[in-house]
């Protein structure tokens, strides 16, 4: 909401969250379609401008700042998540949203990653996954499949991929989400339900990189093969999918099996999706193309207590047992020298 001269709250519309620049993405890219979803949720969610930070790292997808009418901040590579998580202690009151990409979150910001995620700082970050270095033209990056053939790679990458939503609930991250740059009232629904949680948000988009990955999600992406390779999850609902719904995932033993629904293979015999679960919250997040449907929804959302509230919290208790302090007393506590 925003406020008119005189007090009388005015709602807000995606062009108040639309900045003057010119958005500079190549055509056909992705991050258009998440830009687009991101200026329509935001008025829905009445939230005050002046309370949106919108902070990210280096990479295409790190222009994003740019292009929201909101406060921002363009950091460097891999540490946005320290940033915002040093603004939201500094100021709880704001609605913050980390946008990083596949190379700038899981590269060198990887370790910054993890410990915003085991924290539980109450901020939503936005990883970009695009399976390449897009803004340095062409390297493999940490989710390029094995085998990759790219400028940095010429004969195939020879490294294991890092899957994004399954090092987030290794961190025991308490919202884990995954959608898709053109699957966009999903990414919108997603973005809600990120931003109404309280920690660490981690959402994960499927984007595409026409220039230099193109393809990279097309069993999904592509409308006509959708069905038989996504699957979408809803929490109490049984893991089933197809264009007809005919096929499902169960559990054979310890391992997630993909089977079709027949007289004798029935719905209520699939997993019943439930988000709360951490060792199926594990199952999901190794589900894997072409071997299964990729997941696509909110795959982990617990409850725990905020970082930014126990810190203060402590700081409160420290201040009401032992006082405010002086910080002339405490530069001068132990033994100075005087250097002539």
């Amino acid at each position: 909401m925003s406020t008119t001269k005189d007090k009388t709250p005015t709602a807000l519309t995606k062009k108040d969250f639309t900045s003057d620049q010119a958005v500079r993405w190549c055509p056909g890219c992705g991050d258009y379609a998440i830009l687009a979803q991101m200026q329509k949720v935001l008025p829905e969610l009445g939230i005050p401008k002046e309370n949106v930070v919108f902070v990210s790292g280096i990479g295409c997808s790190s222009r994003f700042p740019y292009y929201m009418d909101t406060y921002g901040l363009h950091t460097i590579h891999g540490r946005a998540t320290t940033i915002a998580s040093g603004l939201k202690v500094a100021n709880p009151d704001l609605s913050i949203w980390v946008i990083t990409g596949d190379g700038d979150g899981l590269s060198i910001g990887g370790n910054h990653l993890l410990h915003v995620l085991r924290r539980n700082v109450n901020l939503n970050i936005i990883l970009f996954n695009n399976r390449i270095y897009g803004l340095t033209k062409g390297q493999y990056s940490p989710t390029s499949l094995p085998g990759h053939k790219t400028k940095s790679s010429p004969m195939g990458s020879i490294e294991q991929s890092l899957n994004p939503v399954g090092v987030a609930i290794a961190a025991h991250a308490t919202f884990v989400a995954r959608t898709l740059d053109r699957h966009v009232k999903h990414m919108g629904e997603i973005l809600k339900k990120a931003a109404a949680h309280q920690g660490t948000s981690f959402v994960e988009v499927l984007q595409n990189c026409p220039i230099f990955n193109d393809g990279a999600w097309e069993p999904v992406a592509d409308t006509k093969m959708r069905g038989d390779n996504m699957l979408g999850l809803e929490h109490g609902q049984p893991m089933v999918f197809g264009k007809t719904v005919k096929k499902g995932v169960r559990l054979n033993g310890l391992k997630p099996e993909v089977v079709e629904l027949n007289d004798t293979v029935t719905e209520d015999q699939m997993l019943v999706h439930d988000k709360e679960d951490e060792m199926q919250s594990i199952l999901v997040s190794r589900m894997q193309y072409p071997d299964y449907p990729i997941p696509l929804g909110v795959i982990r959302q617990v409850e725990r207590p905020c970082y930014e509230d126990q810190l203060i919290g402590q700081v409160k208790l420290a201040q009401e047992t032992k006082g405010k302090g002086d910080l002339k007393q405490l530069y001068h506590a132990a033994d100075t020298w005087e250097v002539k």
